[in-house]
Parts: C-alpha cells; sequence; structure tokens
C-alpha cells in the first residue's frame, strides 16, 4: 500500500485533483467528508461542538450551521484551534479505519486540507501538493463560491502559507492554468504514484 497525503491551499483545485486520483483507481480517504460526517445529528462530535460553541452554531433542523460556525471560527485562531481539538481526532481515527478496509496493495490518496498546518506529512510515503497563486485562488474562492472578498481572504489566511505547503511537498500540481494541464500533470503524477507502489511490492 502506498500513503499518499493530498494537500492545497483552499481555491487551489485539491478536490478536483483528488476527483481526477479517484477515477484512476485511488482510494480517496476525504477528510472533509469525514469531518462533516463526525458531527452529524446524534453523533459524540457534534454534542461536542454545541458544548464548546453553544447552541447557536445548530440549524433549526438540530443540525451543524456550518456557515455560522465557519465565521466564529474563521475569524479567530483561538477558536479554530478549539474547533480543530474537536473534529481532527475523530476524523483521525475514522480516516485509519478506512485506510486499513483498502487493498494492500492499493493508492490510498489522503485528501487532507489541513496536512501542512497539523504536522501530517510524517503520516504519509509521499505528500502531494495542489499549487496555484493566491490571486488565482481568491477569484476562484469569489467568482465560483460566492464568497466576500474579505471572508476569503480571511479563510485563505488562516491555512499555511504557500511557501509552507510547497516545502512539505515531495510532488507539486500547480493548477494556475487550463484543465487539460491540470489533467495532464494528474495523469503524469498517477503513474508515477502507481510506479511507486509497484516498487514497494517487490521490495523484500
Amino acid at each position: 500500500m502506498l500513503k499518499v497525503g493530498l494537500t492545497g491551499g483552499i481555491g487551489a483545485g485539491k478536490s478536483e485533483v483528488s476527483r481526477r486520483l479517484a477515477a484512476h483507481g485511488a482510494v480517496i480517504v476525504d477528510s472533509d467528508r469525514i469531518a462533516r460526517e463526525v458531527v452529524e445529528p446524534g453523533t459524540a462530535g457534534l454534542a461536542a461542538v454545541v458544548a464548546e460553541f453553544g447552541p447557536e452554531v445548530l440549524a433549526p433542523d438540530g443540525s451543524l450551521d456550518r456557515p455560522r460556525l465557519g465565521s466564529v471560527v474563521f475569524a479567530d485562531a483561538g477558536r479554530l484551534a478549539a474547533l480543530n481539538a474537536i473534529v481532527h481526532p475523530l476524523v483521525r481515527a475514522r480516516s485509519a479505519e478506512l485506510e486499513a478496509a483498502a487493498a494492500p496493495d492499493a493508492v490510498v490518496v489522503h485528501d487532507v486540507p489541513l496536512l501542512v498546518e497539523n504536522g501530517l506529512a510524517p503520516l504519509y510515503d509521499l505528500v502531494v501538493v495542489v499549487d496555484a497563486r493566491e490571486d488565482t485562488r481568491l477569484d476562484r474562492l469569489v467568482r465560483l463560491r460566492g464568497m466576500a472578498p474579505e471572508e476569503a481572504r480571511a479563510r485563505m489566511a488562516a491555512q499555511a502559507t504557500r511557501e509552507q505547503r510547497l516545502a512539505a511537498a515531495d510532488i507539486v500540481i500547480p493548477n494556475d492554468g487550463p484543465v487539460a494541464e491540470l489533467e495532464a500533470r494528474v495523469d503524469e503524477v498517477w503513474a508515477g504514484l502507481c510506479a511507486r507502489a509497484a516498487e514497494g511490492r517487490r521490495e523484500p
């Protein structure tokens, strides 16, 4: 099994790369999706979030009001750390379960937005960073996700810097250009990952 950490700043296009790797046959362990699952209604995770942030972070149907919680934590590093202290251990435990269920010869890609921020690079055989300039990312967040510019900048500022992510990378996938360039680079990276996985299988 080859364990790959995939990360990138918000708006860089990490999710698109993850989808393309999945289409090639990678086993994707999506930390964002798991993070939603562990705070669904009735979970211990949601109860812990409500205990920390108050019932005002709940929607009328009892689910987590993500925009309201986001407006609190992304403007306050201390509150963001408190949320991460609740959610991240739950995500790590579920991620380990999914990895253990993968085939022994699988390429398992852990899609982890905060890989660099949380010092998780040593957990993986390789770290792949999807990289885009800050102006590109800001444009995508405003134009494609409908964020206000100040909200987008706050989300970006709450993450690691571009330089910090690139320093942690074993492989970089640039994503400032057209989709065809991204597709070609992902194909190239996938071929390399498969070769690396095959080398591991041949090792005594």
